[in-house]
Order: C-alpha cells, then structure tokens, then sequence
C-alpha cells in the first residue's frame, strides 16, 4: 500500500514539473492523473473520483468573475479609478500609498492578476516623481497580494474554499484581514528601505488605464491586462521602461502638453482607444453596478457578522443576472471572461487530492511532517515549503495543493487549524514580488531601462528572502498565539 501511496505522490508532483516545463495547463493534467491513479491505484470507481471535483468553489469562481467582468466591461472600475486618481494631487511619499489601496480594490474584485492593469501606470507616475522604482513596484506587488485574499477575490477563495471543504472554520473576513495586515507590515518595511519624498514634476495629470476597452484576448479571461488599452495606446504593443520615451503610456516626447500629461485629441467617448474625461459622468448601468458592488460587500460583512457562511458565488450570479437583463450586450461579453482556467486548475488539482487522501497519501505525508517533532517546527517547513515552490509556479495551484496536506497535522490538535491554513495561504503569495513570478516580472517590465538591473536584484533579495520571513511573521505571529490562546 505504501508502495502505491508513494508512486500516486510521484505522479502528483510529475504533473506539476510536467506542467510547467513544457508549458501545458495543469488542472487537464491533474484530472487526467487523477483518474488514471484513482482506476489503477486506488482501484476506485470513476464515479468517486469526478465526486471530487469541487463544484462550491467552481459556482464561487465563475460568478465572482462574471459579476466583476461585467463592472470591467461596462467601464465602471475604469471611471473609478480615474476619478480617484485625479483627486490624488502630488504629494509624492502618498502616492505608493494611493496605488496600492487602488491596486488592492482591483485585485479584490475577482482575479488578482487584474492589478496589474495599475502597473505600467504606477511606474510611469514613479518617474515622474523621483519615487524608488522599487516602493512603488513593491506597494502594487503587495495590494494585489492582500486584495487576492478578499472574499470576493481568487487566493481567498480558493484558501477557504478548500478549508471549508477539509471541516476546518476559516472566517473569509479573517483572512482577508490577516493578509491585509501582513502586507501592510511589508509597505511599511518597503517605505523604510525605500522610500524618500521625490521632486514634484509640474503638471503631471495622471490618467487611469482604460478596462473598459480589451484589445486581442488572452488565453486566461483576466491575464489580458497586456491588452487593455491606455488613451491612445495599448500595453500589448508598449515598448515598456525605454528610458524616458514616453511613446511607451501614449505620450508624445516631443510634445510639451502631452508631456505634461495631456493626451492627444480623444475619440468620441464609447470608442476604443477614447479617454474618458475625469468630469464624466457615471451612466445608470455603472451606477447600479457600483451599488451592487456595495451591496456584495455590505452581505458579506453582514452575513460573516452574524455567524453565517456567506455564498458569494450565488450572491454575484444574482447581481450579474440583474446587470446582463438590464445590458444583454455587456453581459454576453462578459461570458468569455469568466475565469475558466482557474476553474479547471483549481478543480483537477483538488480532484487529484481527493484521490491522495482515498488512498492514505495525505496522511503519509502529514505523519512525515509531524515526525520532525515540534508541530511550530512542522508548520515553519510547511509554510516555507509552500512560499519556495509558489515562487516559481502557479500561487493557486501551491494553494489547492498544500492546504490539504496540512491537515493530518491539524488532526492531531496541536495547531489550530484556521491558523495553519491562513498563515500557508499568505505564506505562498508573499513570494510573488520576486522577478521570477508574473508580479514581479511586470514590474521589471514596466520599469525604464536604466532601473531594470537594481529592480531585479532587489525583487529577487526581496522575494526569496520572504520564503523565510513570511513563514517566520505568519507561524510566529499568528499561529504560536493561537496554539497559545488554544486555537
């Protein structure tokens, strides 16, 4: 039996390595592995292994990015943001700050990776300033980390998703909180290394990215902030970071009023490439969408409030239901962003688990980690584990992974388990900023040339270096005073 136990984890992981060496989508992978090691391994009945797939977390993902591609599509997030933005004034030491509540309110709605439509943005605003590359690129990194873990948001509910599918009670409100508090100890660690106030350029009107306005899809419905559009520019066919040209955010060196922030002449608003002035106004639909928006949060907070598990997922199918009726048109747009990808990532990895804990895997491996001795040790190498490999592979797919081998070391009741999960959980996306992951590598990508080579040695120093800090924050500070307090 151990035998098979162990070959069915050599199949996991060889998924994985497979996956990502010869660049093929891991969650076809898994449930392809999954079925072939639950028939042949496991010798279990194909019924039981599909069981496993997890169709709560998959209503979560594909409403929650429904709704929120619909609020992309229609152009509320984009007036939003614009509108924040032009109320930021020049004060040079908050802008990082500004950024990164903006980012995170992005990141929060559906897709992490939806932030990084702030990037090319954030960076430009940074030369301008005379802002450290690296706070402001550090600050992005970090919302999209915390925003990740919203409710509403990827990282969140694939942790406790995954959670609640284990037994263990994970408040959603909690997590988010936790990771928001931890990266906000990294934007304060980041302001002190650095950040120092920078000259003010005169005149710099800052001007938001356009979500409204998609060029050529992506192969992930949210990776395609290479595409979204800028004023009369688009980041898919911006040479980023080349020295101080400026052709790059759509503005023209050579002219003095575009260098000071002016665009060109816009197309009429609802085209593509338009810019939409900062004094227009929200049309109905977007004013709906913001109240649903409102709404969705204010359930959440309430029903959590009350001790009740609040089902996202149904909650956003609702709210896109009563958009698309009122805007067919966008709503049939929005279909195609619906974050299948994930779905299926997320989906084959657990299924896969599924069929590891069928056959006692798991459980080996919990026994293996609990024989180091101290359950605080045990948990540091989980954690650190989890941090190490998210760092140069999916932060999703380590997520659906490692929570349920964490939890033979939950069952024994040394550690709390609500604690473990969320301090695994922010363990493997604090990593994300080095160069190595998509976060870090777009804000290298961004960054003006001569800034490239300091960026990248202080993204990788920084990244690698949270492979043990985090563990040593999160274990340290949130699980030793829970097993303390007695879970």
């Amino acid at each position: 039996m151990v035998t098979a136990q162990l070959a069915a984890l050599a199949i996991f992981v060889a998924l994985f390595a497979l996956g990502a060496i010869r660049g093929v989508h891991i969650g076809i992978l898994m449930i392809a592995g999954a079925a072939g090691t639950g028939l042949l391994l496991a010798h279990m009945k194909l019924a039981d292994i599909i069981a496993g797939f997890p169709l709560d977390i998959m209503v979560l993902l594909v409403g929650v990015t429904y709704f929120f591609a619909i609020a992309q599509t229609n152009g509320t997030i984009d007036k939003l943001i614009d509108r924040a933005l032009t109320k930021v004034g020049s004060n040079a030491f908050a802008l990082p700050i500004v950024f990164f509540l903006l980012t995170l309110g992005i990141a929060a709605m559906g897709a992490p990776l939806a932030g990084l439509v702030m990037m090319p943005v954030g960076m430009q605003v940074a030369r301008r300033y005379n802002i450290d590359f690296a706070l402001m690129g550090l600050a992005m990194c970090f919302a999209i980390g915390a925003g990740g873990f919203a409710p509403t948001s990827l990282y969140g509910i694939v942790t406790y998703g995954t959670a609640h599918k284990a037994g263990i009670a994970l408040n959603p409100l909690l997590l988010f909180a936790i990771a928001l508090a931890t990266y906000l100890v990294l934007l304060a660690a980041a302001y002190v290394m650095f950040g120092r106030r920078g000259k003010r350029a005169a005149g710099l009107r800052l001007h938001s990215p356009d979500l409204a306005h998609a060029g050529p899809a992506g192969n992930h419905p949210f990776e395609r902030e290479s595409a979204l559009s800028r004023g009369g520019a688009t980041t898919a066919s911006a040479q980023f970071g080349e020295g101080d040209d400026e052709a790059a955010y759509g503005i023209s060196a050579d002219d003095p009023d575009a260098a000071a922030g002016s665009t060109a002449q816009p197309a009429a608003e609802g085209q593509p490439g338009s810019a939409a002035p900062a004094e227009a106004r929200f049309t109905g639909v977007q004013i709906l969408t913001i109240v649903f928006i409102v709404g969705l949060i204010a359930a959440v907070v309430a029903l959590a409030a009350l001790g009740r598990k609040p089902d996202v997922g149904i909650l956003c199918f609702a709210f896109g239901a009563a958009l698309t009726l009122i805007d067919p048109t966008t709503g049939r747009n929005a279909i195609s962003k619906i974050d299948w990808s994930t779905v299926l990532l997320v989906g084959g990895i657990i299924t896969f688990v599924g069929v590891l804990q069928e056959m006692g895997a798991v459980d080996l491996l919990g026994e293996g980690a609990k024989a180091i001795g101290s359950p605080l040790v045990a948990a540091f190498v989980l954690c650190a584990v989890g941090g190490l490999v998210s760092a140069f592979a999916s932060t999703t797919g380590i997520l659906a992974a490692l929570v349920p081998l964490a939890l033979p070391m939950i069952a024994d009741g040394h550690l709390p388990g609500w604690a473990l999960i969320a301090a695994l959980g922010v363990c493997s996306a604090v990593v994300d900023v080095s160069p190595f992951s998509t976060l870090g590598a777009t804000v290298v990508a961004t960054a003006p040339d001569p800034a490239k080579p300091r960026l990248i040695r202080i993204l990788t120093t920084f990244g690698m270096s949270m492979v043990i800090v985090g563990p040593i924050l999160l274990v340290g500070g949130l699980v030793l005073p829970a097993m303390l307090a007695g879970g």
